[in-house]
């Protein structure tokens, strides 16, 4: 007799996982715009234009505005995803101890983000 064979979609882990991965393709999307902005507004500045025109002419949201966006975006499905992981792993009976390592955070930390 095989033993069972754990689900491999469907499951709140799986699901935040694949979530990661579409916010990571959108982040790699804007940040190629911003990037293309950043170098558009070197070539301004190399060209001698003064940072406050620069600054007031670049149309939003502007390339700093894009980054903190990407970087929010990806803490956020980040943090869901590390959370299903842990509770898939508790699921699998692995101890909080041992996800800790792995995660390489504090019991403690594993602890609150299991009651999350």
């Amino acid at each position: 007799m095989s033993s069972p064979q754990p689900p491999t979609t469907g499951d709140a882990a799986t699901r935040a996982l694949e979530q990661l991965v579409e916010q990571i393709d959108l982040s790699l999307e804007e940040l190629q715009r911003a990037r293309a902005r950043a170098e558009t507004l070197v070539a301004a500045r190399a060209a001698g234009r003064p940072w406050l025109e620069l600054v007031t002419a670049e149309a939003r949201p502007l390339v700093v505005e894009s980054i903190s966006s990407v970087l929010a975006s990806l803490a956020s499905a980040g943090h869901t995803w590390r959370r299903e992981e842990a509770a898939a792993l508790r699921r699998e009976q692995v101890s909080i101890n041992r996800i800790a390592a792995l995660f390489g955070v504090t019991r403690q930390r594993i602890s609150a983000l299991l009651r999350e």
